[in-house]
């Protein structure tokens, strides 16, 4: 399965790969980092066969994690890929949002990675 985490925190890579770290080793993940919605939108462009889910932050500069839900379940249908929104802000406006824009599921910061891998195991 491979994820595309969005997310302008550049240690976000150093993390999901130490926690992951197995699931890499045994070919069962495969992880592919942009760090803003604009490197994510042209990864899409060019791979958006790849990536089975995105985990996109919702608070980015330039375009959102809300703008890039928005722009992925629009163009890239075929078959959509699933989106897990992240943020630090659990609150109900966000979630809202990101649920009207077609978001698959919200996760709030810190990630608990055990609840992750459980999702995950339910998806392949």
């Amino acid at each position: 399965m491979k994820i595309l985490v969005v997310d302008d925190e550049q240690d976000v890579k150093i993390l999901f790969e130490q926690r992951f770290r197995k699931e890499i080793k045994n070919k069962e993940i495969e992880f592919v980092f942009a760090f803003s919605g604009e490197e994510a939108l042209s990864y899409l462009n060019t791979n958006s066969h790849e990536a089975v889910l995105i985990l996109s932050d919702i608070n980015m500069p330039g375009m959102s994690g809300l703008d890039l839900l928005g722009q992925i379940k629009s163009k890239f249908n075929a078959p959509p890929p699933l989106v897990m929104m992240i943020t630090a802000y659990g609150d109900k406006e966000n979630y809202d949002t990101a649920m009207k824009l077609g978001a698959d599921d919200f996760l709030t910061k810190p990630v608990d990675f055990a609840s992750l891998k459980d999702k995950l195991k339910e998806i392949k």
